[in-house]
């Protein structure tokens, strides 16, 4: 059973007669203050959930029975406010037409909420204006020592770039077009490079640790596969066992097949740790049925530089190529800048020339890939490219933040408007006020590159995080939101059309233990914007 919050305040049942006329013409004067205060000048934020309700204010009851008074407020924001007993405070919201000088709702919109995901608003818009949608990553290959009939006498050194989309097969073929320019065998070790990316624990203390079952919180790494992840696929067989396989191949790792054919569909995965020689095993037990279909499973077993390691050893052999040595990774140095030496540059500013590079896709396509799925690594990766100099200087969480602080400066957003920690939304630090949300918003609508963001934003009913939410209704294929979701956060931040064609920015944000339970208001809050018509046709 739900409950008003803890700021709730008895609402007095209506009075008779002239007595009560008079209530009445005083609270019409309270709810006018109330207007005022939601339209104008920002309210002191209380200690939970955005600013303390005026006493004026009465809660929704459990049921809904009681309007919430707030005036400004559409109805089936007001409703669903009612049927979830959610305290005014916990949720702010801004919304403005994208050709409009007044906006056309808002509540606590000066109050800093955590983000969650709409963090990745900030990041990738930061992106597309300080890189441009032309930037690619470069992962490259340099030959240390000589290569003669085929055989390279010492180290090939790979220095990852950041490319957060590299996957296994992407390096595959990579590796097939350097045994076709003449590199067959290594003699010396294959050399992983990722020192292009500079963290620390403390950089990471905001931000969920990561675990086997949560893999979307691994950690950025300048050279990684695959996002860090294994995938299990399973799939039932006209006859016999099972078909198990692990993406991507990994040297020295055996998959053990347990599965057996029956009714059920469920399996279980037992992985054994390293018993010395750098062999593990993965045993996957279970039942899976014809009527199971196909399933992929996604999980993190390993260290992100683990796997890049395997995975690179098992791609090599798989292309065709010898390996004498062993795949290592580039010892970090103890002191002084984190520079690789093909990195330095000479007397003329040039780096040094790599024998091979491999070009990630253009950063819209990242971009894409972020908003649609809010993918936190890929959002993480992009966050630390924004640190000035990068690749040549090592990139750090610090710098990069700093370079996001400066570019809002540059887009009217002072101190405090938004802070991002990050980039993803993972980290509780990231905060901001619906109002800087959507003034961002407001300017990608007219920037000259933003309609990459744009259309990167998911559909509603559509596609991406929101292919299943505002199906068959007003908002359905008409309101383009990047959504965010933490345990006691709901949020969303886009655009959405009007029946009249009126864009319309709007950022609306939850922040109580209760949230998941708003996401209806949210809903609610679009669907009405979705069915205005105020006689634009923009």
């Amino acid at each position: 059973m739900l409950h008003p919050g803890p700021d709730a305040v008895p609402r007095p049942a209506p009075c008779p007669g002239p007595a009560g006329e008079a209530a009445r013409a005083r609270r019409r004067l309270l709810l006018s203050g109330l207007a005022a205060a939601l339209f104008g000048a920002p309210r002191p934020g209380a200690a939970r959930g955005g600013p303390a309700p005026p006493e004026y204010y009465y809660p929704p009851t459990a049921g809904g029975g009681t309007a919430t008074m707030v005036p400004g407020l559409p109805d089936p924001v007001v409703a669903r406010l009612g049927e979830v007993g959610l305290p005014l405070g916990a949720l702010g919201l801004f919304v403005q037409a994208v050709d409009q000088p007044l906006p056309l709702l808002s509540l606590n919109a000066e109050d800093s909420y955590v983000l969650a995901s709409t963090a990745k608003v900030v990041t990738t818009l930061a992106a597309l204006d300080l890189l441009g949608p032309n930037y690619r990553w470069r992962t490259e290959a340099h030959l240390h020592g000589e290569l003669v009939d085929g055989r390279l006498d010492g180290d090939l050194v790979i220095l990852g770039g950041g490319n957060a989309r590299l996957g296994s097969d992407d390096l595959l073929r990579w590796f097939e077009a350097m045994q076709a320019q003449g590199l067959r065998e290594i003699g010396g070790n294959i050399v992983l490079d990722r020192l292009a990316f500079q963290l620390s624990e403390r950089d990471q203390a905001a931000a969920p640790r990561p675990a086997p079952d949560r893999p979307h919180h691994n950690w950025p790494d300048a050279l990684s596969l695959n996002d860090g992840v294994l995938r299990l696929q399973l799939q039932a067989a006209a006859a016999g066992r099972p078909q198990v396989e692990l993406v991507p191949p990994l040297a020295d790792v055996t998959v053990l097949n347990q599965v057996v054919p029956g009714r059920g569909c469920a399996t279980q995965v037992h992985w054994s740790g390293d018993a010395g020689d750098g062999a593990r095993e993965l045993r996957v037990t279970g039942q899976w049925g014809p009527a199971c279909g196909p399933s992929s499973v996604r999980f993190a077993l390993m260290s992100d530089a683990d796997l890049t390691a395997r995975a690179v050893q098992a791609a090599w052999v798989r292309a065709g190529g010898v390996l004498q040595g062993r795949v290592v990774d580039r010892a970090v140095p103890q002191a002084g800048p984190v520079r690789s030496p093909e990195r330095q540059r000479d007397a003329r500013g040039v780096l040094r020339p790599a024998w091979a590079t491999h070009l990630s896709d253009p950063l819209p396509l990242l971009v894409r890939e972020i908003n649609k799925y809010s993918d936190n690594m890929a959002a993480r990766a992009l966050m630390l490219s924004l640190s000035p100099g990068f690749p040549a200087q090592a990139a750090t969480p610090e710098a990069a933040r700093s370079r996001v602080q400066q570019w809002m400066r540059t887009r009217g957003l002072p101190p405090g408007d938004l802070e991002v920690d990050t980039g993803s939304g993972l980290s509780r630090a990231e905060r901001g006020k619906p109002r800087a949300l959507v003034q961002l918003l407001r300017q990608a609508w007219h920037d000259r590159n933003g309609r990459w963001f744009v259309d990167s934003l998911p559909i509603a009913g559509v596609d991406g995080t929101l292919a299943n939410r505002l199906r068959d209704g007003p908002a359905t294929g008409r309101a383009m939101l990047k959504t965010g979701s933490l345990m006691d956060v709901r949020a969303v931040a886009g655009y959405v059309r009007s029946q009249s064609g009126r864009v319309y920015a709007v950022s609306a944000i939850v922040n109580h233990p209760d949230a998941p339970a708003a996401t209806v208001v949210l809903d609610a809050l679009v669907d009405w914007l979705a069915l205005r018509n105020d006689g634009s046709r923009r």
